[in-house]
């Protein structure tokens, strides 16, 4: 079972002031117009399917199927998202991102969430046998 968790703390989506189903700054701001059309696509997709906090966990092959597009063409659509900062994906997490720029740089995380808690549990053992 995959567990979601936000790649990115500061760029988590918020309903913008001017709602619509999509943000209007998707057109306004021009971000658009630097996608191809399977990268408008897969957009579409995730920001459909996406929890709260932009947050959805689809194989390629799904994705795939449901926009009658190879997989190959997806990874590259999802690649193109990455690259202007539409979207974070960590295989299999994609995160949709909010559109306005972060304030700060976000926090480089240096070990992973699993060698996290292995070296948690591992720390925990040692202090009780000091004990």
């Amino acid at each position: 079972m995959t567990i979601k968790r936000v790649l990115d703390w500061q760029r988590v989506r918020r309903i913008p002031a001017q709602f619509s189903w999509l943000d209007q700054r998707l057109v306004r701001d021009r971000h658009i117009e630097r996608c191809d059309a399977p990268a408008c696509a897969l957009y579409l997709f995730l920001v459909t399917v996406a929890d709260a906090q932009g947050l959805s966990y689809y194989a390629d092959a799904s994705i795939a199927k449901r926009l009658s597009m190879e997989p190959a063409r997806v990874g590259q659509a999802r690649a193109d998202l990455v690259r202007l900062g539409l979207i974070a994906y960590e295989s299999p997490l994609y995160q949709v991102l909010a559109l306005d720029a972060p304030v700060s740089p976000a926090p480089v995380c240096e070990i992973s969430p699993l060698r996290w808690r292995e070296r948690t549990a591992e720390l925990r053992t040692q202090l009780k046998a000091a004990r």
